[in-house]
C-alpha cells in the first residue's frame, strides 16, 4: 500500500541521514546550476538582442569602396564615391523602407564657457527611423532645415548633458567649428553599443554639414532600412 511504502522510505531516510542529505544537496545543486545557466543564456540573448536593436530595427549601413593614393590602396570606407543619388536610388530598391545618407566628423561644441569634443552627423530627418531615434525634448529638423542649409542641431543626451548640465538646451546657441548652431531638441538615451556611446553626437542638416562645417560635396555612409528581416 501507499501508506506503507511512505513509512518504508521515511524509515530508510532515518537509518541514512548522511546518504539522504548528500542526495538531495546533488538534486538542488543540480536544478539550482541549471536554472542559473538558462537565465544567464536568456540574459546574455536579451542583452544582444537590446544592443542590436539600439542601433536600429533591419538595418543595413552601406560604406563607399577603398581609395588608392599613390598606388597603395587604403583601408575600406575610405573612398569618396558615394553622393545624395545613390541614395536615392537604394530608396527605389524593393525591400528598402527609409534610406538617409551621412557625413560625420569630430568636433569641438562650445557653449558658453563650456566645450565638448563630439561626432557631428549630418544628414536627413529620415534618420529618426532609421536609427530608432526618439525626442526627450523640442523637436527634430525638417526636410526644409536640410534645403536650406539651416544652421540647426539636435543634440544626443551625452553631449546635452556634458555641455548644458541642469541648463534646457532647446532654443541654445552652440558652436560647431566656430559656427553658430540653434539647438531645436534633444535626443533620448540610447545607450552604448559595440561601437561606443551614440548618445555622444550632434545631428544636423547634411547639406549644412557639408557645405557649411566640412566643405565637402560626397556622403561617407548610406544607412537603409529593409521593411523586414526577412528581405535583409
Amino acid at each position: 500500500m501507499f501508506s506503507e511504502s511512505v513509512i518504508i522510505a521515511l524509515e530508510g531516510l532515518k537509518a541514512n541521514k548522511l546518504r539522504a542529505m548528500l542526495t538531495m544537496l546533488g538534486i538542488i545543486i543540480g536544478v539550482g546550476a541549471v536554472i542559473a545557466m538558462v537565465s544567464i543564456g536568456l540574459g546574455v540573448r536579451d542583452k544582444v538582442e537590446s544592443s542590436i536593436a539600439g542601433l536600429g530595427s533591419n538595418l543595413l549601413i552601406v560604406h563607399p569602396g577603398a581609395a588608392s593614393a599613390g598606388g597603395s590602396r587604403q583601408a575600406a570606407g575610405s573612398g569618396i564615391t558615394l553622393n545624395e543619388k545613390d541614395a536615392v536610388a537604394i530608396k527605389e530598391v524593393s525591400g528598402v523602407n527609409l534610406v538617409a545618407p551621412g557625413v560625420d566628423r569630430s568636433y569641438q561644441i562650445v557653449f558658453g564657457n563650456q566645450n565638448w569634443t563630439t561626432t557631428i552627423l549630418g544628414t536627413t530627418p529620415d534618420i529618426m527611423g532609421v536609427r530608432n531615434y526618439n525626442l526627450a525634448e523640442g523637436e527634430f529638423f525638417t526636410n526644409q532645415d536640410n534645403e536650406t542649409r539651416a544652421r540647426v542641431a539636435v543634440l544626443g543626451k551625452t553631449a546635452a548633458d556634458n555641455l548644458f548640465n541642469s541648463v534646457n538646451p532647446v532654443g541654445q546657441t552652440i558652436r560647431i567649428n566656430k559656427a553658430p548652431f540653434r539647438v531645436v531638441g534633444v535626443l533620448e538615451a540610447k545607450g552604448e553599443s559595440s561601437g561606443g556611446d551614440q548618445d555622444d553626437t550632434i545631428i544636423i542638416p547634411l547639406t549644412t554639414a557639408q557645405e557649411r562645417v566640412m566643405g565637402i560635396t560626397y556622403v561617407q555612409d548610406i544607412y537603409v532600412q529593409a521593411t523586414g528581416t526577412d528581405v535583409i
